[in-house]
């Protein structure tokens, strides 16, 4: 990251922007950095000013006490009036519920799309996220990341004998780092039901993406996003599942952002 603009708080956003055009800034999921989303802004950049950015407590940004979910849409102001005071937001997963909040708060939007944020669809589903909740609390607050971290993959329906051979990967290190955002994440979730209410005080156009090869839960969740929104739009990306291939993602998003 190679730019940093200050938060209201005072906690510094680092990011990255390239190309030229309307602006559209990337928020990214879970256990992820801005990085995350470089092949995505490659390529976007020759028809927008794309902005990446490390969400606060993870990679190059700063991070101040205590965590609120209102902190994390100051961010995106911030980054708003970096790119010129208006823009485009794309989120992907919990990302994407953080784009989507930002949006109904009434910040300077003009399109937001989102790829399969995972809001529960029933009270099962709700009640899986709660437990999720508290599990992924006493885990933090008893300083087992790598534990929360567990808890998080499981959440994603990773298999067991795919956690226990992720903890003995290289990357296992970096995970554990940013465990303690996974609390952020949860929190920007909320009680974990799609925010039928909330959304549907959003005024601007949303495109709601799944993949076609992703669970229905997943697929009937985003379908629900799209249907609570006044502007919103459900489509599926054939072949697809949540590591969505940003090549057949990102003609997509510009036909969208480019309207």
């Amino acid at each position: 990251m190679d730019k940093k603009t200050l938060s209201r708080d005072g906690t510094a956003i680092a990011y990255e922007r390239r190309g030229q055009g309307p602006a559209v800034i990337l928020v990214s999921g879970a256990m992820s950095t801005g990085g995350t989303m470089a092949p995505l802004a490659a390529l976007l950049a020759d028809r927008f000013t794309v902005l990446c950015y490390d969400r606060r407590g993870r990679g190059e940004s700063g991070d101040t006490a205590p965590y609120t979910v209102r902190r994390e849409i100051e961010d995106l102001a911030a980054l708003i009036d970096a790119a010129g005071g208006e823009a485009a937001l794309y989120g992907i997963s919990s990302g994407g519920a953080l784009a989507l909040r930002a949006a109904a708060d009434g910040l300077p939007v003009r399109r937001v799309a989102v790829y399969e944020t995972p809001f529960a669809v029933n009270e099962e589903g709700a009640k899986e996220r709660a437990d999720y909740t508290s599990n992924l609390t006493e885990a933090l607050t008893q300083g087992r990341r790598g534990d929360a971290v567990e808890l998080f993959l499981r959440l994603t329906g990773l298999a067991e004998e795919m956690i226990r051979g992720a903890r003995q990967a290289p990357m296992w290190t970096g995970m554990e780092a940013l465990a303690p955002t996974l609390a952020y994440d949860d929190a920007v979730m909320g009680d974990g039901l799609v925010p039928r209410e909330r959304l549907a005080s959003i005024g601007v156009p949303v495109l709601a993406v799944a993949g076609e090869a992703s669970p229905p839960w997943l697929r009937e969740a985003v379908r629900a996003v799209a249907e609570a929104v006044p502007d919103g739009t459900y489509r599926t990306l054939e072949g697809q599942t949540h590591a969505v291939d940003p090549n057949v993602l990102a003609p997509v998003l510009a036909e969208f952002f480019g309207q």
